[in-house]
Protein backbone atom coordinates (compact mmCIF):
# COMPACT_ATOMS: atom_id res chain seq x y z
CA UNK A 1 0.00 0.00 0.00
CA UNK A 2 2.91 2.36 1.04
CA UNK A 3 4.70 1.55 -2.37
CA UNK A 4 2.11 1.70 -3.95
CA UNK A 5 1.11 5.28 -2.56
CA UNK A 6 4.93 6.24 -2.85
CA UNK A 7 4.77 5.24 -6.88
CA UNK A 8 2.04 7.43 -7.11
CA UNK A 9 3.14 10.40 -5.84
CA UNK A 10 6.34 9.72 -7.66
CA UNK A 11 4.87 9.52 -11.23
CA UNK A 12 2.59 12.87 -10.29
CA UNK A 13 5.70 14.45 -9.60
CA UNK A 14 7.74 13.64 -12.59
CA UNK A 15 4.37 14.12 -14.56
CA UNK A 16 3.76 17.85 -13.44
CA UNK A 17 7.52 18.51 -13.36
CA UNK A 18 7.92 17.51 -17.19
CA UNK A 19 4.76 19.79 -17.87
CA UNK A 20 6.50 22.53 -15.97
CA UNK A 21 9.27 22.17 -18.37
CA UNK A 22 7.05 23.47 -21.11
CA UNK A 23 7.68 26.98 -22.38
CA UNK A 24 3.67 28.97 -22.30
CA UNK A 25 2.75 30.93 -25.70
CA UNK A 26 0.35 33.43 -24.44
CA UNK A 27 -1.64 34.44 -27.77
CA UNK A 28 -4.51 37.13 -27.55
CA UNK A 29 -6.98 36.82 -30.95
CA UNK A 30 -10.27 36.92 -32.31
CA UNK A 31 -12.18 33.61 -31.56
CA UNK A 32 -11.66 30.71 -34.55
CA UNK A 33 -8.65 32.76 -36.12
CA UNK A 34 -6.52 29.57 -36.25
CA UNK A 35 -7.61 26.15 -36.52
CA UNK A 36 -7.31 24.33 -33.41
CA UNK A 37 -5.39 20.96 -34.90
CA UNK A 38 -2.66 23.51 -36.17
CA UNK A 39 -2.37 24.42 -32.55
CA UNK A 40 -2.02 21.28 -31.63
CA UNK A 41 0.95 20.46 -34.17
CA UNK A 42 2.31 23.74 -33.28
CA UNK A 43 2.52 22.47 -29.50
CA UNK A 44 3.82 19.02 -30.50
CA UNK A 45 6.71 20.03 -32.85
CA UNK A 46 8.18 22.79 -30.19
CA UNK A 47 6.85 21.24 -27.17
CA UNK A 48 5.13 23.56 -25.50
CA UNK A 49 1.95 24.84 -24.49
CA UNK A 50 -0.15 27.68 -26.39
CA UNK A 51 -2.79 29.45 -24.11
CA UNK A 52 -5.30 31.37 -26.30
CA UNK A 53 -7.50 34.54 -24.90
CA UNK A 54 -9.95 36.03 -27.65
CA UNK A 55 -11.53 39.24 -28.06
CA UNK A 56 -14.26 40.35 -30.17
CA UNK A 57 -12.94 43.71 -31.11
CA UNK A 58 -9.75 45.95 -31.81
CA UNK A 59 -11.51 48.69 -29.58
CA UNK A 60 -11.90 45.72 -26.82
CA UNK A 61 -7.93 44.60 -27.70
CA UNK A 62 -6.18 47.86 -27.19
CA UNK A 63 -8.13 49.65 -24.32
CA UNK A 64 -7.33 45.89 -22.40
CA UNK A 65 -3.30 45.88 -23.42
CA UNK A 66 -3.17 50.02 -22.86
CA UNK A 67 -4.88 49.99 -19.59
CA UNK A 68 -1.37 47.67 -18.25
CA UNK A 69 -2.49 44.01 -18.88
CA UNK A 70 0.55 42.41 -20.01
CA UNK A 71 2.00 38.53 -20.45
CA UNK A 72 0.52 38.18 -23.93
CA UNK A 73 3.76 36.74 -26.83
CA UNK A 74 1.51 37.92 -29.73
CA UNK A 75 -1.70 39.37 -31.10
CA UNK A 76 -3.58 40.16 -33.37
CA UNK A 77 -4.91 43.57 -34.30
CA UNK A 78 -6.43 45.24 -37.48
CA UNK A 79 -4.06 47.40 -39.51
CA UNK A 80 -6.03 50.80 -38.19
CA UNK A 81 -5.24 49.71 -34.60
CA UNK A 82 -2.00 48.48 -35.56
CA UNK A 83 -1.29 51.69 -36.74
CA UNK A 84 -2.15 53.44 -33.46
CA UNK A 85 -0.41 51.07 -31.80
CA UNK A 86 3.38 51.46 -33.41
CA UNK A 87 2.84 54.97 -32.95
CA UNK A 88 2.19 54.16 -29.21
CA UNK A 89 5.31 52.21 -29.08
CA UNK A 90 3.54 49.25 -27.77
CA UNK A 91 5.09 46.71 -29.79
CA UNK A 92 8.46 44.67 -30.25
CA UNK A 93 10.40 44.87 -33.73
CA UNK A 94 10.39 41.82 -35.44
CA UNK A 95 13.92 39.64 -35.81
CA UNK A 96 12.89 38.74 -39.77
CA UNK A 97 15.96 36.32 -39.56
CA UNK A 98 13.83 33.76 -37.50
CA UNK A 99 10.74 34.19 -40.24
CA UNK A 100 12.50 32.18 -43.09
CA UNK A 101 8.49 31.37 -44.27
CA UNK A 102 8.28 35.24 -45.27
CA UNK A 103 8.99 34.58 -48.35
CA UNK A 104 5.73 33.47 -49.25
CA UNK A 105 3.87 36.59 -48.73
CA UNK A 106 2.59 38.04 -51.52
CA UNK A 107 1.41 41.82 -51.04
CA UNK A 108 -0.13 42.81 -54.47
CA UNK A 109 -3.44 42.81 -52.73
CA UNK A 110 -2.17 44.62 -49.73
CA UNK A 111 -1.00 47.21 -52.23
CA UNK A 112 -4.10 47.31 -54.67
CA UNK A 113 -5.77 48.43 -51.32
CA UNK A 114 -3.40 51.00 -50.39
CA UNK A 115 -2.93 49.16 -46.73
CA UNK A 116 0.79 50.42 -45.60
CA UNK A 117 3.19 47.83 -45.09
CA UNK A 118 4.21 47.51 -41.17
CA UNK A 119 7.58 46.82 -39.74
CA UNK A 120 6.70 45.12 -35.89
CA UNK A 121 4.18 42.73 -38.09
CA UNK A 122 2.93 40.70 -40.70
CA UNK A 123 -0.48 40.39 -42.70
CA UNK A 124 -2.08 37.18 -41.61
CA UNK A 125 -5.61 37.45 -42.50
CA UNK A 126 -8.03 39.39 -45.06
CA UNK A 127 -11.45 40.04 -44.56
CA UNK A 128 -13.98 42.40 -46.02
CA UNK A 129 -17.53 43.48 -45.76
CA UNK A 130 -20.24 42.64 -48.30
CA UNK A 131 -23.84 41.81 -48.43
CA UNK A 132 -25.02 38.31 -47.57
CA UNK A 133 -28.64 37.65 -48.29
CA UNK A 134 -31.19 34.22 -48.87
CA UNK A 135 -31.44 33.41 -52.42
CA UNK A 136 -34.37 31.61 -51.49
CA UNK A 137 -36.50 34.48 -49.80
CA UNK A 138 -35.06 37.53 -52.11
CA UNK A 139 -35.46 37.19 -55.68
CA UNK A 140 -34.19 40.33 -56.83
CA UNK A 141 -31.10 41.35 -54.93
CA UNK A 142 -29.63 44.41 -56.83
CA UNK A 143 -25.85 44.21 -55.67
CA UNK A 144 -25.66 47.52 -53.92
CA UNK A 145 -25.62 48.89 -50.17
CA UNK A 146 -28.80 50.82 -51.08
CA UNK A 147 -30.20 47.37 -50.81
CA UNK A 148 -30.57 48.78 -47.27
CA UNK A 149 -33.33 51.42 -48.54
CA UNK A 150 -36.13 48.56 -49.02
CA UNK A 151 -38.93 49.23 -47.82
CA UNK A 152 -40.44 45.69 -48.42
CA UNK A 153 -37.74 44.49 -46.40
CA UNK A 154 -38.11 46.20 -43.31
CA UNK A 155 -37.01 44.69 -40.37
CA UNK A 156 -35.45 41.66 -42.22
CA UNK A 157 -32.12 43.27 -42.17
CA UNK A 158 -29.15 44.14 -40.38
CA UNK A 159 -26.10 46.41 -40.18
CA UNK A 160 -23.50 45.85 -38.17
CA UNK A 161 -23.06 47.73 -34.69
CA UNK A 162 -19.83 49.18 -35.78
CA UNK A 163 -19.71 53.07 -37.08
CA UNK A 164 -16.67 52.49 -39.81
CA UNK A 165 -17.76 49.81 -41.46
CA UNK A 166 -21.43 51.34 -41.51
CA UNK A 167 -20.72 54.57 -42.30
CA UNK A 168 -17.71 53.15 -44.53
CA UNK A 169 -20.71 51.80 -46.86
CA UNK A 170 -22.34 54.78 -47.37
CA UNK A 171 -19.44 56.99 -48.22
CA UNK A 172 -19.07 54.07 -50.97
CA UNK A 173 -22.25 54.71 -51.63
CA UNK A 174 -21.72 58.61 -52.48
CA UNK A 175 -18.47 57.94 -54.20
CA UNK A 176 -16.70 59.35 -50.91
CA UNK A 177 -13.53 57.50 -49.71
CA UNK A 178 -14.38 55.43 -46.23
CA UNK A 179 -11.48 57.27 -44.72
CA UNK A 180 -12.93 60.82 -45.40
CA UNK A 181 -12.04 63.88 -42.74
CA UNK A 182 -14.43 66.11 -44.92
CA UNK A 183 -17.53 66.87 -42.18
CA UNK A 184 -20.13 68.03 -45.50
CA UNK A 185 -19.34 64.46 -46.72
CA UNK A 186 -20.19 62.47 -43.97
CA UNK A 187 -23.02 64.79 -42.64
CA UNK A 188 -24.17 63.48 -46.54
CA UNK A 189 -23.28 59.77 -45.33
CA UNK A 190 -25.11 59.92 -42.23
CA UNK A 191 -28.60 60.80 -43.95
CA UNK A 192 -28.09 58.19 -45.58
CA UNK A 193 -27.43 55.79 -42.61
CA UNK A 194 -30.82 57.35 -41.36
CA UNK A 195 -32.43 56.44 -43.93
CA UNK A 196 -31.50 52.60 -44.25
CA UNK A 197 -31.58 52.57 -40.37
CA UNK A 198 -35.88 52.68 -40.92
CA UNK A 199 -35.03 49.15 -42.67
CA UNK A 200 -32.98 47.36 -40.06
CA UNK A 201 -33.96 45.12 -37.54
CA UNK A 202 -30.80 46.41 -35.66
CA UNK A 203 -27.40 47.34 -35.70
CA UNK A 204 -25.25 44.17 -34.46
CA UNK A 205 -22.29 42.25 -35.38
CA UNK A 206 -22.61 38.40 -34.20
CA UNK A 207 -26.03 37.43 -33.96
CA UNK A 208 -27.01 38.50 -37.41
CA UNK A 209 -25.05 34.87 -38.29
CA UNK A 210 -27.59 32.64 -36.74
CA UNK A 211 -30.33 35.12 -38.04
CA UNK A 212 -29.70 34.72 -41.44
CA UNK A 213 -29.08 30.91 -41.39
CA UNK A 214 -32.51 30.84 -39.93
CA UNK A 215 -33.99 33.53 -42.03
CA UNK A 216 -34.86 35.44 -39.58
CA UNK A 217 -33.24 38.10 -41.20
CA UNK A 218 -32.74 37.87 -45.15
CA UNK A 219 -30.11 40.62 -45.94
CA UNK A 220 -27.14 41.45 -43.84
CA UNK A 221 -24.04 43.66 -43.65
CA UNK A 222 -21.32 41.22 -42.85
CA UNK A 223 -17.53 40.06 -43.21
CA UNK A 224 -16.86 37.85 -46.04
CA UNK A 225 -15.01 34.92 -43.66
CA UNK A 226 -18.11 34.90 -41.51
CA UNK A 227 -21.13 34.49 -44.46
CA UNK A 228 -19.01 31.77 -46.71
CA UNK A 229 -18.75 30.40 -43.42
CA UNK A 230 -22.78 29.90 -43.05
CA UNK A 231 -23.40 29.44 -46.58
CA UNK A 232 -20.65 26.15 -46.27
CA UNK A 233 -23.67 25.20 -44.00
CA UNK A 234 -26.77 26.78 -45.05
CA UNK A 235 -26.51 27.29 -49.18
CA UNK A 236 -29.57 29.43 -49.34
CA UNK A 237 -27.17 31.90 -47.56
CA UNK A 238 -24.78 33.25 -50.37
CA UNK A 239 -22.78 36.47 -50.51
CA UNK A 240 -22.74 39.26 -52.80
CA UNK A 241 -20.07 41.99 -53.54
CA UNK A 242 -21.62 45.56 -53.63
CA UNK A 243 -20.98 47.20 -57.19
CA UNK A 244 -19.48 50.52 -55.15
CA UNK A 245 -16.53 48.26 -53.28
CA UNK A 246 -16.61 47.11 -50.39
CA UNK A 247 -15.10 47.49 -47.01
CA UNK A 248 -11.43 45.89 -46.96
CA UNK A 249 -9.38 44.76 -43.37
CA UNK A 250 -6.15 43.21 -42.62
CA UNK A 251 -5.16 41.72 -39.64
CA UNK A 252 -1.56 41.18 -38.63
CA UNK A 253 0.02 39.12 -35.72
CA UNK A 254 2.65 41.39 -34.11
CA UNK A 255 4.74 40.61 -31.06
CA UNK A 256 4.04 43.53 -28.06
CA UNK A 257 6.20 44.95 -26.11
CA UNK A 258 6.42 43.52 -22.99
CA UNK A 259 6.29 39.77 -24.43
CA UNK A 260 8.71 37.28 -22.51
CA UNK A 261 8.26 34.38 -25.17
CA UNK A 262 10.33 36.31 -27.93
CA UNK A 263 11.98 32.92 -29.94
CA UNK A 264 8.44 31.11 -29.63
CA UNK A 265 6.68 34.02 -31.05
CA UNK A 266 8.66 34.41 -33.76
CA UNK A 267 8.64 30.20 -34.23
CA UNK A 268 4.66 30.50 -34.04
CA UNK A 269 4.82 33.42 -36.85
CA UNK A 270 6.56 31.28 -38.93
CA UNK A 271 4.51 28.58 -38.46
CA UNK A 272 1.84 29.94 -39.65
CA UNK A 273 3.57 31.42 -42.87
CA UNK A 274 3.97 28.00 -43.69
CA UNK A 275 1.73 26.78 -47.13
CA UNK A 276 -0.17 24.06 -45.80
CA UNK A 277 -0.61 25.73 -42.49
CA UNK A 278 -2.29 28.52 -44.22
CA UNK A 279 -4.38 26.69 -46.85
CA UNK A 280 -5.48 24.67 -43.88
CA UNK A 281 -6.92 27.75 -42.35
CA UNK A 282 -8.24 29.36 -45.09
CA UNK A 283 -9.83 26.29 -45.53
CA UNK A 284 -11.38 25.78 -42.53
CA UNK A 285 -11.81 29.63 -41.57
CA UNK A 286 -12.69 31.58 -45.11
CA UNK A 287 -10.21 34.08 -44.18
CA UNK A 288 -7.31 34.81 -47.07
CA UNK A 289 -4.02 34.85 -46.16
CA UNK A 290 -1.89 36.71 -48.79
CA UNK A 291 0.14 33.53 -48.60
CA UNK A 292 1.25 32.72 -52.72
CA UNK A 293 2.17 29.57 -52.23
CA UNK A 294 -0.83 28.40 -50.19
CA UNK A 295 -3.21 28.89 -52.81
CA UNK A 296 -2.11 25.48 -54.65
CA UNK A 297 -3.00 23.75 -52.19
CA UNK A 298 -6.34 24.57 -51.59
CA UNK A 299 -9.38 22.69 -53.18
CA UNK A 300 -10.62 23.59 -57.04
CA UNK A 301 -13.69 25.00 -55.41
CA UNK A 302 -12.01 27.19 -52.51
CA UNK A 303 -9.63 28.13 -55.75
CA UNK A 304 -12.56 29.50 -57.63
CA UNK A 305 -14.46 30.96 -55.16
CA UNK A 306 -14.97 35.22 -56.03
CA UNK A 307 -15.95 35.40 -52.63
CA UNK A 308 -12.05 34.29 -51.41
CA UNK A 309 -10.56 35.73 -54.30
CA UNK A 310 -12.72 38.85 -55.29
CA UNK A 311 -12.51 40.50 -58.83
CA UNK A 312 -9.90 43.08 -59.44
CA UNK A 313 -12.46 45.59 -60.28
CA UNK A 314 -14.33 45.46 -57.20
CA UNK A 315 -10.48 45.45 -55.35
CA UNK A 316 -10.23 48.30 -56.80
CA UNK A 317 -13.12 50.07 -55.37
CA UNK A 318 -12.57 48.93 -52.55
CA UNK A 319 -10.23 50.85 -49.35
CA UNK A 320 -9.37 49.55 -46.18
CA UNK A 321 -9.83 51.64 -42.97
CA UNK A 322 -6.95 53.60 -41.79
CA UNK A 323 -6.41 55.29 -38.18
CA UNK A 324 -7.87 58.91 -38.34
CA UNK A 325 -5.99 60.27 -35.15
CA UNK A 326 -7.77 63.19 -33.89
CA UNK A 327 -10.56 63.48 -37.18
CA UNK A 328 -11.78 60.25 -35.77
CA UNK A 329 -14.17 62.32 -33.70
CA UNK A 330 -16.07 63.45 -37.28
CA UNK A 331 -16.96 59.16 -37.04
CA UNK A 332 -18.25 59.59 -33.67
CA UNK A 333 -20.12 62.70 -33.51
CA UNK A 334 -21.74 60.75 -36.82
CA UNK A 335 -22.12 57.60 -35.39
CA UNK A 336 -24.05 59.23 -32.31
CA UNK A 337 -26.44 60.80 -34.24
CA UNK A 338 -27.54 57.88 -36.31
CA UNK A 339 -28.00 56.54 -32.89
CA UNK A 340 -29.65 58.71 -32.08
CA UNK A 341 -32.35 59.07 -34.80
CA UNK A 342 -35.77 58.12 -34.51
CA UNK A 343 -36.59 55.03 -36.52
Amino acid sequence: MIRTLTFCLVFFFLLTSCNSDKKLLHIYIWGDFVKQKLIERFENEHNCRVVIDTYDSNESMYAKLKSGASGYDLIFPSGYILQVMEHQNMLQPLDKSLIPNLKNLDFTLLDILNEAPHEHSVPYAITYTAIGYRKDKVKDLVPSWNVFTRSDLKGRMTMLNDMREVLGASLLVNGFSINTTEKQELDTSVLDVIKWKKNLAKFESEQYKNGIASAEYLVVQGYSSDIMQISDEEPNVVLSLPSEGGIFSCDYVTIPKDASELELAHAFINFLLLPDVAAENMEANFYLSPNKPAFDLLSDELRANPALFPPREFLEKSESIQDLGGNIRLYIDAWEEIKASRA
